[in-house]
């Protein structure tokens, strides 16, 4: 019985096969429903998906996909899907929507069969194997991602031709669709685009200096506003994890945390390069030689980024990137939009380093000026010099870093509000006048021990010899009376040169301290400034 029923098995797919061929080349809608059922019937539905693969669609895919001589289509036309895909879905309407809709007719019952992956998606998945093997290559990812998102085009096509939801599903979950999907490796794809990416940035963060870009065109909007190559690399950079060119939605994750890695990168590399300025430990291997040759006006331009950055970042950009980012759910676009805030605040969070990195500059420069503080005492000590009239010399030029640099308001409105411009002001002119007082205090200190001492040392002398001097009772003033009317004028200047930069003299602890320790007794109490 066991050959008897081999012997009519056979007959009978044969001679199915036979009339299932003959009802495909002829349409003959009531044959080819037969024949389906008769199929079904004997639970044979594999036979018949391969009989309408082989006989209808093989031969129009290869039409459009030609096989073996993969080499030579590669040479001649690339190995792009787009224009292929195109033409294939003009065939499936033309020759194959006949028997989808046969098949997925209602109350049919045959609803057993999936012609759309195992007839359609199957030869197209075989073709492309073996007529464009390159078109699931990474390697190129421009070409690699063309063909991946018109491949996820090509099955939403496909789905179309679904009835129902639950037959999308089942089409999804077919073994040939899960292949399909397995032959686009989309994780080698971002690890390429994170070395283009990424790499891009490290390598203008690797410049021994500071690139300006003052009035670079650029093609991406805003960034023309940026005034370094390092910033603007930043935000091309930022730009394109998001780009529709480069994105893949499926590895979204991946790209976000590629842009908050881009923030971190660039946010480090500023603050520790400022930090090591601060140390001094700016060494050429130690990789921030940039923060070691930047002078003040450089950090203008930082700050100046900065700003522009985080504004970008908080703004535009981030409405872009949840606006790619909308189907998903709310909780999610929430930590998505928080992550991306917390990037621009770290941006944000550099800005007090760059001030501080120019208040220390032009603190530095300002300082060289002090060194005739001390000559001024060497020449009363040395010299009967009359009481002084007017301010010295050197006073004038104490402030003048700060004059050239941040005086000229509407030179430097482009890269600074005037509220960082005040900041400036006011920092390194309290600094200055720190350092000012210091060493006055310091000098004046000296001096009138010294004066003590010589008094003593004649009081002394006097009563040895039995006698009482008259300098003892001189009223000419001391050579310190006229060091610290000296530094009284002095001051009084510096003062009106900080009023011209708009800073209030008096505000500074360590100027009112400084007139305290050198101003008259009956001027002491009274800063008239």
């Amino acid at each position: 019985m066991e050959k008897r029923i081999q012997s009519a098995s056979l007959l009978l797919d044969a001679s199915l096969g036979h009339c299932f061929v003959s009802g495909l080349e002829h349409r003959d809608e009531n044959a080819i429903y037969n024949c389906l059922r008769a199929y079904a019937a004997i639970d044979n539905t594999s036979s018949a998906e391969e009989i309408f693969r082989m006989t209808i669609v093989a031969p129009l895919i290869q039409k459009i996909i030609p096989r073996g001589l993969s080499g030579e289509v590669a040479g001649a036309s690339g190995d792009g899907l787009e224009n292929d895909y195109q033409e294939i879905k003009k065939c499936i309407e033309k020759d194959c929507q006949f028997l989808l809709e046969i098949s997925s007719a209602e109350n049919s019952g045959l609803h057993v069969f999936d012609f759309l992956a195992n007839s359609i998606l199957k030869e197209v998945l075989s073709a492309i194997k073996k007529g464009k093997p390159g078109a699931f290559s990474p390697g190129r990812p421009t070409e690699f991602l063309i063909n991946y998102k018109s491949s996820l085009d090509f099955l939403g096509h496909l789905e179309g031709y679904c009835p129902s939801r639950s037959a999308v599903t089942k089409f999804r979950a077919e073994a040939i669709c899960i292949e399909f999907m397995k032959q686009w490796n989309v994780g080698v794809y971002f690890s390429l685009r994170f070395q283009e990416i990424a790499g891009a940035l490290d390598s203008a963060l690797a410049a021994t200096n500071l690139i300006p870009v003052h009035n670079s065109p650029s093609v991406n909007g805003n960034s023309q506003d940026l005034t370094l190559k390092q910033s603007t690399i930043l935000l091309e950079s930022l730009r394109s994890c998001w780009r529709e060119d480069v994105l893949i939605l499926s590895c979204s994750d991946k790209f976000l945390r590629l842009t908050l890695q881009l923030l971190s990168r660039f946010s480090n590399w500023l603050s520790s390069g400022l930090a090591a300025r601060k140390t001094g430990n700016t060494a050429s291997s130690s990789g921030y030689e940039w923060a070691a040759s930047a002078v003040p006006n450089d950090f203008l331009y930082i700050i100046h980024d900065i700003n522009c950055l985080a504004t970008e970042v908080c703004g535009d950009y981030l409405e872009h990137v949840l606006q790619l980012l909308s189907s998903f759910s709310a909780d999610v676009l929430d930590l998505v939009k928080q992550s991306i805030l917390q990037g621009g605040k770290s941006l944000n969070d550099l800005t007090p380093l760059a001030i501080n990195a120019i208040t220390d500059a032009l603190v530095d420069e300002a300082v060289k000026g002090l060194k005739d503080v001390k000559a001024i005492a060497t020449t009363f000590r040395m010299t009967n010099k009359p009481i002084p009239s007017r301010h010295s010399l050197y006073v004038s030029g104490l402030l003048s870093p700060l004059k050239k640099d941040f005086l000229d308001t509407e030179k430097h409105n482009p890269y600074l509000t005037k509220e960082t411009i005040k900041e400036l002001r006011h920092g390194a002119a309290t600094e200055i006048t720190g350092r000012y007082y210091d060493m006055v205090v310091e000098i004046v200190s000296v001096a009138r021990k010294t004066e003590s001492s010589l008094q003593r040392l004649k009081k002394g002398a006097q009563r040895r010899a039995g006698g009482v001097s008259s300098d003892v009772s001189d009223p000419t003033v001391s050579d310190t009376d006229k060091l610290c009317m000296q530094y009284f004028l002095d001051i009084q200047e510096y003062g009106r040169n900080l009023s011209t930069l708009g800073v209030v003299a008096k505000e500074i602890p360590a100027y009112r301290s400084l007139w305290q320790c050198v101003a008259p007794p009956d001027r002491q109490n009274v800063i008239d400034l």
